[in-house]
């Protein structure tokens, strides 16, 4: 298998190795504190080095004091103004841990005689810029990274500079409660005071940018200086900004300019919303018995913590929402109208445990008739099964846990009727005998039992294999039209189990089955069964790939296999007509005839996924995986493109900003540019042997920004629409890896964040230097922002995060917005700029592992999210406020954009009305959406304003999505019924 449990044999189930899971997960946290710790040790090593190095500048500095007398204090003021200007206050260390063991080294390697002739000529520059020094003009504008005086950069054009204004001074910004922000600093020129300042510094290589600043902005200095008040030179000096912190460690960020009065800075509920139009993928790689053809028309299968209704013939999907971790199983009531899935435990993020439970809903209004077994699963529930002989009143669940509990329930009543330990192997399969409403049978490794439920009491009987080879799993059961049952096991044969007559009757006791025939069916596994309407019977084999039809004398009729690329079979349903379904283990929905062979319906990864890049210029987009895939999917009619399979697991990728080209990045530090048209290799580099965490290509496609686990970024130039490479230089300065960064749009510079929480810039055309009075950086413009770490993003983070708790953040075209991708299963909407403490967002729910990454179609219309380990991608689409309304709609599809289908609907059968947990539901039964606001901010608006009184005869809210009154939690998404059929937002001009 793949995914999830990795590959096993194909005569093992997944649920054979959930104690191997468990193990795993428990190794991957104690590898996670062990990166942990090292970080620190570096932390700690960087530290000592940089003490080091500042021993050595103090006793340069001290030697230079007694040569130069009172010439040194244009100096001491210049190296104080360095010192203060980064963040920091007198006697306090540096706020940001930017200086690198590199760099740290490098400084304190500088022979004396070559530090004291840079210091002598900087010292008679900085004693003529003092001379000069008159009162400022208010109005004058400080220099800035734009401004052409900073650095010899080429002149650009007025289109290229734009975003780049040059900032204003404006007065001191006021302190905001809650925050740690930068003191004022009354400036005292007294030698006391200075030469504190002077010991306050903590390392040579602010005594170098001091001095090197001092001489590059020589003219821009005095001009400035000579127009500003006292006042605003404290400010200036000080560098207004805010401070938060991510597991002790300072990060600061400089307030830009246009902000006056930060007090004033409110971040608001974003107006537009987003709806689930579509889901990729389907979960067959550890999962059996999950896809169904109901009545409708649609098949229902699950991926992540969405079931998926889906109309192969028109194109279209439904999606029930209620879970709120992996749905596992799947059952069909005998009315084919009602659905049993069963869901796995999960952790929200609070650490608050998410119980495992089995809800029963309706496939036709997609409303939650019942939820069961809260407090009863201790694990998950691994498969269950509507009885039969009595219309469907029971249900019969397997719990996960190791002692694999049988529990029989009475559904409608949410009643436990019957519990009993099974067995302490794993077990795969429990079906309700169709005929005998007390008779349950469950198989799994080395097993089969046949149960007996009398009342509130179930006794086992186990079948004896006699002189038949005992299999290592039964995988499968079925039953005969006689009565008898027919299981598939891991050594490729049927089995058919006929009841003793001669055995004692049902109140004493199970009745005995034994083996009355054999029949060598598969060359390995039989994975599968299916029972046929006409009486035949389908069964679907594991290492052969084969699906066979038996008559009714277990006699084979037709055969025909499974190519090698869909992987093996997991799951047979019957089709239409002569058609069948299957699933397959590298997450395939087929539809196939014996006589047409297969068509693909459904497919998506197989392993975890982390590339994703939108395409320029159309509504497509791609993906790449840790199954080695590069797949382009359209987003308009819900297919894939093309894929590619490469010789490396994928990571990252970006496209050109042209369209014709996209480059992906893999984990063992090559990448790989491919025709986005022809899937042909353009090219291939390697930068490093780590892992590639990002690939940008600047705004206009002439460079591309390469980040990497090594801690580097990588600059290549572009030439010939993205067809070739040369590599133009390195960023380095970074002490973790790089895990997002972003381009301004002239190509002059650069922001990345790294693995330890810096916030670094460099100035490309000199040579990627390091940028090191970061405040010179807070008005630069960004063409794209998917940095993570940043004054206009900083409100997204939650409290007490641990800075790893938001894996991807983007922000829209029309630049309104952002989404955001957590570690809790959650796709976060905010507004932008998001720039206070705890802002309040929209949250939605449909994945079911790690979100790994989200990105913006090119005309913001759709919004698309990729899930981590459950392999799925989802399709979201923006919704405006002015369309949105609380008022129920009818159902509406999930249809190709160019036209809306109507789906004819059997009638729905009355859903059972049930009681949910705490927030109870508003007047009309709806409850109020949950958003994550600061507690300071009320922004949630009356409950007469959301829900509009309906009137008793108002029908129930039905929509492709379940409302929100059947979450099983307060459900924090917003994506109410009323959003369904909402127009989409008008793509930015």
């Amino acid at each position: 298998m793949d995914g999830f449990t990795g590959s096993l044999d194909d005569s093992m189930s997944a649920a054979s190795v959930s104690d191997v899971n468990d193990r795993l997960s428990a190794l991957e946290l104690r590898v996670q504190q062990q990166e942990d710790e090292l970080m620190v040790m570096k932390a700690a090593l960087a530290d000592v080095l940089r003490r080091l190095a500042a021993s050595e500048d103090s006793a340069t500095a001290a030697t230079m004091k007694q040569q130069r007398g009172k010439g040194g204090g244009p100096l001491r003021e210049a190296y104080s103004l360095s010192c203060i200007t980064n963040g920091g206050t007198p006697g306090r260390k540096r706020d940001s841990a930017s200086v690198t063991r590199k760099d740290t080294v490098s400084s304190a390697a500088k022979s004396g005689s070559d530090r004291k002739k840079e210091l002598s000529s900087q010292l008679s520059q900085m004693e003529e810029i003092q001379e000069h020094e008159v009162a400022p003009h208010p109005q004058e504008s400080s220099p800035s990274p734009s401004s052409p005086q900073n650095s010899p950069r080429p002149a650009h054009t007025s289109d290229s500079s734009k975003g780049h204004t040059t900032p204003k001074r404006g007065p001191s910004v006021k302190r905001s409660s809650g925050m740690e922000r930068s003191q004022s600093t009354t400036w005292d020129s007294s030698e006391d005071n200075r030469s504190k300042l002077v010991k306050a510094a903590s390392t040579s290589k602010l005594l170098a940018k001091a001095v090197k600043n001092a001489d590059k902005h020589k003219e821009p200095v005095v001009s400035a200086a000579s127009k500003m008040s006292t006042r605003e030179k404290n400010s200036q000096a000080e560098g207004n900004h805010i401070k938060m912190f991510m597991r002790g460690r300072p990060i600061t960020m400089f307030i830009p300019s246009d902000v006056l009065n930060y007090d004033d800075v409110r971040t608001e509920l974003p107006p537009e919303r987003l709806k689930l139009e579509w889901v990729y993928g389907y979960r067959g790689r550890d999962c059996r018995a999950n896809i169904y053809l109901l009545p409708t028309g649609e098949i229902v299968y699950f991926v992540a913590s969405v079931v998926v209704l889906f109309n192969y013939e028109e194109r279209t999907q439904r999606h029930y929402l209620g879970h709120t971790d992996c749905v596992k199983c799947l059952a069909i009531h005998p009315d084919k109208i009602r659905i049993a899935t069963g869901q796995i435990a999960g952790v929200d993020k609070d650490g608050r445990a998410l119980q495992p439970h089995v809800r029963v809903w309706d496939s036709v209004s997609l409303s939650t008739l019942q939820v069961i077994g809260l407090g009863t699963f201790e694990r998950g529930v691994g498969s269950l099964a509507f009885s039969k002989a009595d219309s469907g009143q029971h249900l019969s669940v397997i719990d996960d846990c190791n002692d694999h509990m049988l529990t029989v329930w009475d559904w409608q009543k949410k009643s436990k009727i019957a519990e009993i330990k099974t067995t302490n192997e794993v077990v795969l399969a429990v079906e309700f005998h169709p005929t005998d409403p007390n008779a349950i049978v469950t198989c799994g490794k080395s097993h089969i039992f046949f149960w007996t439920w009398n009342g509130n009491s179930l006794v086992r009987k186990q079948g004896i294999f006699g002189k038949y080879e005992k299999p290592k799993f039964v995988q499968c059961l079925a039953f005969l039209r006689n009565g008898d049952i027919l299981t598939g096991d891991s050594g490729g044969y049927l089995l058919v189990w006929t009841r003793n007559s001669a055995d004692a009757p049902p109140a004493k006791g199970p009745r005995a089955l034994q083996i009355s025939r054999q029949v060598a069916a598969h060359e390995g596994s039989v994975f599968c069964m299916c029972e046929m309407r006409s009486g035949s019977l389908l069964t679907g084999g594991g290492k052969d790939r084969k699906i066979i039809l038996w008559d009714h004398e277990l006699r084979a009729e037709r055969d025909i296999e499974v190519p090698d690329q869909y992987g093996t079979i997991r799951a047979i349903a019957e089709g239409k007509g002569e058609e069948f379904l299957v699933g397959t283990s590298r997450n395939f929905l087929l539809r196939g005839t014996f006589n047409d062979g297969f068509q693909v319906e459904v497919q998506g990864h197989t392993d975890e996924l982390w590339g994703l890049a939108s395409h320029p210029s159309k509504e497509l987009f791609l993906t790449c995986a840790q199954d080695r895939l590069v797949c382009l999917w359209d987003s308009t009619n819900h297919k894939l493109q093309w894929s590619r399979s490469l010789p490396e697991h994928g990571h990252c990728a970006d496209f050109h900003p042209s369209g014709a080209v996209v480059a992906i990045g893999t984990h063992s530090g090559r990448w790989f540019v491919l025709d986005a048209e022809t899937t042909d290799l353009v090219g291939i580099h390697t930068d490093g042997n780590e892992q590639l965490s990002v690939m940008r290509y600047s705004v206009d496609g002439t460079m591309l920004a390469v980040g990497s686990h090594d801690n580097f970024i990588y600059l290549y130039n572009v030439l010939e629409r993205g067809h070739k490479y040369s590599r133009y230089l390195k960023c380095s300065g970074h002490s973790s890896y790089i895990t997002h960064l972003d381009w301004s749009p002239d190509n002059n510079f650069i922001m990345s964040n790294s693995g330890d929480y810096e916030i670094l810039y460099w100035d490309v055309p000199n040579g990627c230097k390091l940028i090191r009075n970061r405040s010179d950086c807070k008005d630069i413009d960004w063409a794209t922002y998917t940095c993570v770490l940043g004054y206009h993003v900083f409100g997204v983070w939650p409290e007490g995060s641990d800075g790893t708790d938001i894996n991807a953040l983007v922000r829209s075209h029309n630049r309104k917005v952002i989404a955001l991708a957590d570690d809790f299963c959650k796709v976060h909407l905010f507004a932008y700029p998001c720039s206070t403490f705890k802002a309040p967002s929209r949250k939605y729910s449909a994945h079911s592992s790690h979100v790994t990454n989200v990105s913006f179609l090119y005309n913001d219309s759709h919004l698309i999210s990729t899930g981590g380990k459950d392999t799925s991608i989802m399709q979201w689409r923006l919704v405006g406020k002015a369309s949105l309304s609380l008022t129920d709609s009818p159902v509406t599809n999930s249809a190709p954009r160019r036209a809306e289908p109507v789906v004819a609907l059997s009638d729905p059968v009355p859903a059972t009305p049930i009681m949910e947990p705490n927030p109870p539901p508003t007047a009309n039964g709806i409850q109020k959406p949950s958003l994550e606001v600061s507690p300071l901010t009320e922004l949630i608006p009356p409950s007469s304003e959301l829900t509009p009184p309906h009137s008793e005869s108002t029908p129930p809210p039905s929509d492709s999505t379940v409302s929100l009154k059947d979450s099983l939690e307060p459900s924090d998404d917003t994506a109410t019924p009323s959003d369904e059929g909402l127009p989409p937002l008008t793509p930015p001009s």
